[in-house]
């Protein structure tokens, strides 16, 4: 009678290979990225652009592009979008900054939301176990696009931590990336057009844009408070 085969055991590379690429080994490595770039942004600072301004050696078009990039690095390592958006109204034209920070936008989405879901969908979707955070996934997962929609419109959530938990969540890659390059459309162009014309605060269209950041901003608490209240309804 012949006795079964007997499977050899793994060698240690296969072993490493499967503790390196784990889904808490992949988690571990996400915050170290992320605090890595946190400290980057506090070494350098990049909100000192709206006091000293973009080096006199980059100009033009080159300077737009290399904005966006640098855009979307920042917001994607935490840095708040309306400094950079005042910025790019400092820096550029109406116009080109705000084509440069739409751009950024959605790189700067593009990268959290694939470092989210690279490094840490994995780990983090079992443990969405409570009401209010299986509400949220649920939301983003069946209704991506609206619900993105929705938060890119009404500021209020902090622009990286939404990426992340987009990550998190079983949205697609085309939705999240639309609705965030059509719902940053507003607030983007607003705060634009408020660091364009800040050295003219009476003019029209600095007050326009303050306008709709404030108004905005009013109905984002608004529609945050109705959706408190009805969960806590449920």
């Amino acid at each position: 009678m012949l006795e079964p085969a007997v499977r050899p055991s793994p060698g240690l590379a296969a072993r490493c290979t499967r503790a390196v690429l784990s889904p808490w080994a992949r988690l571990v490595l996400l915050v170290v990225v992320l605090a890595a770039a946190g400290s980057a942004v506090l070494v350098l600072q990049p909100q000192r652009l709206l006091a000293d301004g973009w080096p006199p050696q980059v100009g033009g078009a080159g300077a737009v592009v290399l904005f966006a990039v640098a855009y979307g690095l920042c917001t994607a390592a935490f840095v708040p979008r309306p400094i950079l958006n005042l910025a790019a109204g400092a820096l550029f034209t109406t116009w080109a900054g705000f084509a440069s920070s739409l751009v950024g936008t959605v790189l700067g989405a593009g990268i959290s939301f694939g470092l989210g879901r690279v490094l840490g969908q994995d780990a983090l979707r079992p443990l969405l176990r409570g009401r209010w955070l299986k509400a949220a996934d649920g939301q983003l997962s069946r209704h991506g696009f609206r619900s993105m929609m929705v938060i890119r419109l009404f500021p209020g959530v902090p622009f990286a931590g939404a990426n992340y938990c987009a990550a998190v969540s079983r949205m697609g890659w085309a939705p999240f990336l639309l609705a965030t390059g059509l719902g940053s459309v507003p607030n983007t162009l607003a705060y634009v057009v408020a660091g364009s014309s800040a050295s003219s605060p009476t003019s029209p269209a600095f007050l326009i844009a303050m306008a709709f950041i404030v108004l905005s901003g009013a109905a984002a608490a608004a529609v945050a408070w109705r959706k408190r209240h009805g969960l806590r309804r449920r």
